[in-house]
């Protein structure tokens, strides 16, 4: 199957009281739990309340981000994407890349240019290709260290 150039949702599917199933375009789906999110992301503290977590909405027809709009809330499906990779990575070093992409909102380009290899490595990395090595990891780590940020 044919890789998406940009992640866009197909449909998603409220479960639980903080759990959100998201099916791509490709057709994979992934479950996405928002508590981690949540203590990592301030701005979706409305969210913890799970009438409002379970207004979230597709715009029909577009599938670019999930919509709260009773609290102002979007989030892309690209960075969804990049969430579910990073909670459904089956290695450490894919979960700390992953997490480390979508917390910081790196495109490829900006990515790579922190890790100093190419767009396509990285890309091969967010696609499971290739596996992340102990030492891209070890990276991400450091820049985070080197950028002021505690995670």
């Amino acid at each position: 199957m044919a890789q998406m150039k940009r992640p866009r949702l197909k449909k998603i599917k409220v479960l639980g009281s903080h759990t959100l199933r998201c099916t791509f375009m490709d057709d994979s789906t992934y479950s996405i739990d928002f508590i981690e999110l949540f203590n990592e992301s301030p701005g979706l503290a409305p969210l913890r309340d799970p009438a409002e977590f379970s207004k979230a909405t597709l715009v029909p027809g577009e599938g670019w981000n999930v919509e709260w709009t009773g609290v102002d809330i979007q989030i892309g499906a690209d960075t969804l994407w990049l969430d579910a990779q990073a909670q459904n990575a089956t290695d450490e070093n894919t979960r700390i890349f992953a997490r480390w992409r979508a917390r910081h909102g790196l495109s490829l380009k900006a990515a790579a240019a922190a890790l100093g290899v190419t767009p396509r490595t990285i890309s091969a990395y967010g696609t499971s290709e290739r596996p992340v090595p102990r030492y891209i990891a070890l990276a991400c780590k450091g820049w985070e260290a080197e950028q002021g940020h505690s995670n």
